[in-house]
């Protein structure tokens, strides 16, 4: 059984497509009192319309059917970013920053007050757990936000994304070729693209490959078992597995070839990267002719060779890593 807000919302949408409702929508006490509801029902209603794109509503302007608002007037260009606390930001901040000099940073959106939002042109997001009550208040504000490295699946949001398909499909390739058969997937808990684009390129190139998949602080322990490529979800996972290989006494490459996709000017190690700045000149031209309808824009990874992807050239048993590891912690 649908609540009342449920059946009103249809009722609405109905009225969009078949022209009933066009244009600006009559004050929410009108179309509360024509549908015989009260007024948290009917915003509730339009609330969940706007979110996905059949209105567009805003402070001050009112509710259109999407697409038949009047242009806006001019604003100022000043950007809100949301970086969340884990995670390395600095490259792509400081590229944006080249692009908006009027850019302000939060990390937590739990108190963002909607009058806190009046003062900018537009949301970029760059924070993997940023909530989806978030992205639903800013849609229906009607403000513009584009989504840096993440997808969304909960709402249609435009997504500026490295093509981390493309790169870990190629890394999977050159390690094979490099003599590589047992491989890990470093990437944080609650995550699993990398594993399952791992996974279905050895498929292609050779099923006799093993795909085993780790947090970045626990890539010690595949080492030990006798992994001996690591393909990272982004340079900062990166960078945590190499500090938790070298304080435990694996070399790199030597004994584990460390590689890594995503974004990042430097780079710990071997991989396919796109440059933030690249990143940036993206989310600026989408914010300057800002599209009807969301779209992704997939950039290409380039090679960017750190020396940390190594060809199996020594065979270093499995009892040798171990009993290397033990003595180490020992020590």
């Amino acid at each position: 059984m649908s609540y009342k807000f449920q059946r009103l919302r249809e009722k609405i949408r109905e009225a969009v497509e078949n022209g009933e409702l066009t244009g600006k929508l009559p004050g929410e006490r009108t179309l509360a009192r024509r549908f015989h509801v009260n007024a948290k029902t009917l915003s509730k209603a339009l609330t969940d319309l706007a979110a996905e794109g059949v209105l567009d509503r805003s402070i001050g302007r009112g509710t259109y059917v999407k697409g038949s608002a009047p242009a806006a007037a001019a604003v100022g260009t000043r950007w809100l970013v949301i970086a969340g606390k884990d995670g390395d930001y600095t490259p792509i901040l400081d590229a944006l920053r080249t692009a908006c000099q009027e850019m302000d940073t939060i990390s937590c959106t739990d108190n963002v007050r909607p009058s806190f939002l009046n003062q900018f042109s537009a949301v970029i997001d760059l924070c993997c757990t940023t909530p989806d009550t978030m992205l639903r208040n800013l849609l229906v504000r009607n403000m513009p936000v584009v989504a840096v490295n993440k997808e969304s699946f909960s709402f249609s949001v435009n997504t500026v994304l490295a093509d981390t398909t493309l790169g870990v499909t190629r890394l999977c390739r050159d390690l094979i070729l490099a003599g590589h058969r047992r491989l890990g997937a470093v990437e944080p808990r609650g995550e699993r693209g990398v594993v399952e684009r791992l996974r279905a390129s050895a498929a292609r190139y050779g099923s006799e490959v093993v795909i085993e998949s780790v947090e970045p602080a626990d890539v010690a322990a595949l080492a030990g078992e006798g992994i001996t490529g690591l393909v990272c979800s982004s340079p900062h996972a990166a960078s945590i597995a190499r500090d938790t290989l070298e304080a435990r006494g694996f070399r790199i490459p030597d004994q584990i070839s460390l590689t890594a996709v995503g974004c990042g000017p430097s780079p710990v190690c071997s991989g396919y990267y796109v440059d933030p700045r690249q990143v940036a000149d993206s989310v600026a031209g989408l914010l300057k002719d800002f599209p009807l309808r969301p779209v992704s824009l997939w950039l290409s990874p380039n090679w960017v060779d750190k020396g940390t992807l190594a060809p199996v050239t020594l065979a270093v048993s499995l009892d040798q890593l171990i009993s290397q590891a033990e003595s180490h912690a020992v020590r």
